[in-house]
Protein backbone atom coordinates (compact mmCIF):
# COMPACT_ATOMS: atom_id res chain seq x y z
CA UNK A 1 0.00 0.00 0.00
CA UNK A 2 0.99 3.46 -1.00
CA UNK A 3 0.73 6.32 1.88
CA UNK A 4 0.25 9.62 0.54
CA UNK A 5 0.84 12.43 2.42
CA UNK A 6 -1.72 15.88 1.49
CA UNK A 7 -0.71 19.38 3.10
CA UNK A 8 -0.99 23.29 2.20
CA UNK A 9 -1.21 25.91 3.75
CA UNK A 10 -3.77 27.81 5.08
CA UNK A 11 -6.65 28.60 2.31
CA UNK A 12 -4.94 26.64 0.08
CA UNK A 13 -7.68 23.96 -0.97
CA UNK A 14 -6.58 21.16 1.16
CA UNK A 15 -10.07 20.19 2.16
CA UNK A 16 -10.92 20.76 -1.28
CA UNK A 17 -8.32 17.96 -2.90
CA UNK A 18 -9.05 15.56 0.34
CA UNK A 19 -12.45 15.83 -0.52
CA UNK A 20 -12.06 15.27 -4.13
CA UNK A 21 -9.64 11.88 -3.52
CA UNK A 22 -12.43 10.51 -1.00
CA UNK A 23 -14.97 11.07 -4.40
CA UNK A 24 -12.13 8.83 -6.34
CA UNK A 25 -12.23 6.30 -3.74
CA UNK A 26 -9.35 7.00 -1.78
CA UNK A 27 -9.48 6.34 1.97
CA UNK A 28 -8.27 9.77 3.81
CA UNK A 29 -7.08 10.53 7.38
CA UNK A 30 -8.02 13.84 8.45
CA UNK A 31 -6.06 14.90 11.34
CA UNK A 32 -8.12 18.16 12.06
CA UNK A 33 -10.84 16.28 12.18
CA UNK A 34 -9.01 13.84 14.52
CA UNK A 35 -8.18 16.70 16.76
CA UNK A 36 -11.85 17.90 17.02
CA UNK A 37 -13.33 14.39 17.87
CA UNK A 38 -10.43 13.84 20.81
CA UNK A 39 -11.66 17.85 22.17
CA UNK A 40 -15.78 16.65 21.66
CA UNK A 41 -18.17 15.42 23.95
CA UNK A 42 -16.90 12.42 24.99
CA UNK A 43 -13.19 12.57 23.28
CA UNK A 44 -10.08 10.97 24.78
CA UNK A 45 -8.33 14.17 25.55
CA UNK A 46 -10.77 16.20 27.33
CA UNK A 47 -9.86 15.27 30.52
CA UNK A 48 -5.86 15.65 29.75
CA UNK A 49 -6.36 18.91 27.83
CA UNK A 50 -9.07 20.16 30.81
CA UNK A 51 -6.23 18.96 33.71
CA UNK A 52 -3.43 20.91 31.43
CA UNK A 53 -5.28 23.60 31.26
CA UNK A 54 -7.83 24.54 34.04
CA UNK A 55 -11.26 26.50 32.67
CA UNK A 56 -11.26 24.96 29.44
CA UNK A 57 -13.30 22.29 29.85
CA UNK A 58 -16.95 22.76 29.08
CA UNK A 59 -19.92 20.54 29.41
CA UNK A 60 -17.64 17.25 28.89
CA UNK A 61 -15.62 18.81 25.81
CA UNK A 62 -12.96 21.13 25.48
CA UNK A 63 -14.17 24.72 24.89
CA UNK A 64 -11.28 24.92 21.42
CA UNK A 65 -11.63 29.27 21.37
CA UNK A 66 -10.67 29.59 24.84
CA UNK A 67 -7.72 27.11 24.28
CA UNK A 68 -6.67 28.73 20.75
CA UNK A 69 -6.82 32.20 22.96
CA UNK A 70 -4.21 30.83 25.71
CA UNK A 71 -1.86 28.53 23.64
CA UNK A 72 -1.67 30.55 20.26
CA UNK A 73 0.72 33.30 21.05
CA UNK A 74 2.66 30.88 23.69
CA UNK A 75 4.63 28.22 22.48
CA UNK A 76 5.29 26.89 25.38
CA UNK A 77 1.89 25.94 26.27
CA UNK A 78 1.10 25.05 22.42
CA UNK A 79 4.10 22.17 22.82
CA UNK A 80 2.29 21.30 25.92
CA UNK A 81 -0.89 20.87 23.68
CA UNK A 82 0.93 19.20 20.94
CA UNK A 83 1.95 16.68 23.39
CA UNK A 84 -0.86 15.58 24.47
CA UNK A 85 -2.80 15.76 21.03
CA UNK A 86 -0.31 14.36 18.81
CA UNK A 87 0.18 10.70 20.14
CA UNK A 88 -3.41 10.52 20.24
CA UNK A 89 -3.72 11.34 16.93
CA UNK A 90 -0.77 9.10 15.46
CA UNK A 91 -2.68 6.20 17.18
CA UNK A 92 -6.03 7.13 14.83
CA UNK A 93 -3.26 7.25 12.14
CA UNK A 94 -1.83 3.78 12.52
CA UNK A 95 -5.71 2.09 13.42
CA UNK A 96 -6.66 4.31 9.77
CA UNK A 97 -3.56 2.50 8.09
CA UNK A 98 -3.80 -1.00 9.53
CA UNK A 99 -7.16 -0.99 8.57
CA UNK A 100 -6.24 0.40 4.95
CA UNK A 101 -3.90 -2.88 4.78
CA UNK A 102 -6.49 -5.09 5.96
CA UNK A 103 -8.61 -4.18 3.39
CA UNK A 104 -5.96 -4.03 0.40
CA UNK A 105 -5.90 -0.69 -0.20
CA UNK A 106 -3.60 0.59 -3.18
CA UNK A 107 -3.49 3.85 -1.61
CA UNK A 108 -4.42 5.61 1.85
CA UNK A 109 -3.88 9.75 2.09
CA UNK A 110 -2.84 11.32 5.63
CA UNK A 111 -4.53 15.03 5.22
CA UNK A 112 -1.93 17.11 7.91
CA UNK A 113 -1.81 20.32 8.05
CA UNK A 114 1.40 20.81 9.37
CA UNK A 115 3.10 17.60 7.30
CA UNK A 116 6.62 18.97 6.81
CA UNK A 117 6.97 21.11 10.07
CA UNK A 118 6.28 17.72 12.44
CA UNK A 119 8.21 15.51 10.19
CA UNK A 120 4.92 13.74 8.57
CA UNK A 121 6.37 13.17 5.40
CA UNK A 122 8.75 10.83 6.79
CA UNK A 123 5.85 8.46 7.12
CA UNK A 124 4.93 8.94 3.75
CA UNK A 125 6.17 7.14 0.38
CA UNK A 126 4.85 10.59 -1.31
CA UNK A 127 3.23 13.78 -0.87
CA UNK A 128 0.87 16.15 -2.32
CA UNK A 129 1.49 19.30 -1.76
CA UNK A 130 -1.46 21.81 -2.84
CA UNK A 131 -1.16 25.73 -3.39
CA UNK A 132 -2.93 28.19 -4.99
CA UNK A 133 -1.41 32.17 -5.92
CA UNK A 134 -1.21 34.15 -2.64
CA UNK A 135 -3.91 36.64 -3.17
CA UNK A 136 -6.53 33.92 -3.85
CA UNK A 137 -5.10 32.57 -0.18
CA UNK A 138 -5.56 35.56 1.40
CA UNK A 139 -9.23 35.65 -0.29
CA UNK A 140 -10.03 32.59 0.94
CA UNK A 141 -8.79 32.53 4.53
CA UNK A 142 -9.98 36.41 4.93
CA UNK A 143 -13.68 35.35 4.42
CA UNK A 144 -13.76 32.95 7.34
CA UNK A 145 -15.57 33.68 10.41
CA UNK A 146 -13.39 35.33 13.00
CA UNK A 147 -10.23 35.61 10.86
CA UNK A 148 -7.90 38.94 10.66
CA UNK A 149 -5.11 40.03 8.56
CA UNK A 150 -2.92 39.85 11.94
CA UNK A 151 -4.21 36.58 12.70
CA UNK A 152 -3.54 34.87 9.13
CA UNK A 153 -0.13 36.53 9.11
CA UNK A 154 0.38 34.58 12.63
CA UNK A 155 -0.85 31.25 11.07
CA UNK A 156 1.53 31.57 7.73
CA UNK A 157 4.01 32.51 10.79
CA UNK A 158 3.98 28.92 11.97
CA UNK A 159 4.07 27.22 8.89
CA UNK A 160 6.56 26.72 6.28
CA UNK A 161 6.44 28.80 3.23
CA UNK A 162 4.56 27.64 0.44
CA UNK A 163 7.59 27.99 -2.11
CA UNK A 164 9.51 25.41 0.04
CA UNK A 165 6.92 22.85 0.54
CA UNK A 166 6.51 23.00 -3.24
CA UNK A 167 10.09 22.06 -3.57
CA UNK A 168 9.91 19.23 -1.34
CA UNK A 169 7.02 17.96 -2.89
CA UNK A 170 6.44 14.51 -5.21
CA UNK A 171 3.55 15.99 -6.47
CA UNK A 172 1.96 19.85 -6.51
CA UNK A 173 -1.60 20.41 -7.27
CA UNK A 174 -2.57 23.96 -8.36
CA UNK A 175 -6.20 24.96 -6.90
CA UNK A 176 -6.52 28.36 -8.21
CA UNK A 177 -7.93 27.00 -11.34
CA UNK A 178 -11.52 25.81 -9.83
CA UNK A 179 -12.18 21.96 -8.52
CA UNK A 180 -12.44 20.47 -12.01
CA UNK A 181 -8.85 21.31 -13.30
CA UNK A 182 -7.35 19.96 -9.28
CA UNK A 183 -9.59 16.76 -10.13
CA UNK A 184 -8.22 16.34 -13.30
CA UNK A 185 -4.54 16.69 -11.76
CA UNK A 186 -5.37 14.28 -8.93
CA UNK A 187 -6.71 11.53 -10.83
CA UNK A 188 -3.19 11.28 -13.22
CA UNK A 189 -1.38 11.70 -9.60
CA UNK A 190 -3.02 8.87 -8.54
CA UNK A 191 -2.54 6.34 -11.91
CA UNK A 192 0.73 7.48 -11.40
CA UNK A 193 0.88 5.95 -7.96
CA UNK A 194 -0.87 2.88 -8.67
CA UNK A 195 1.58 2.37 -11.61
CA UNK A 196 4.83 2.52 -8.77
Amino acid sequence: MIVVGLTGSIGMGKSTAASVLRQLGVPVHDADASVHRLMNHGGAAVGFVAAAFPGTGLNGAIDRKELGRRVFADPAKLKRLESILHPMVREQERIFLRTCRALRRPVAVLDIPLLYETGGEKRCDAVIVVTAPKFLQDQRVLKRPGMSRQRLDEILEKQMPDAEKRQHADFVVPTGLGKRASRVVLSRILKTLKQR
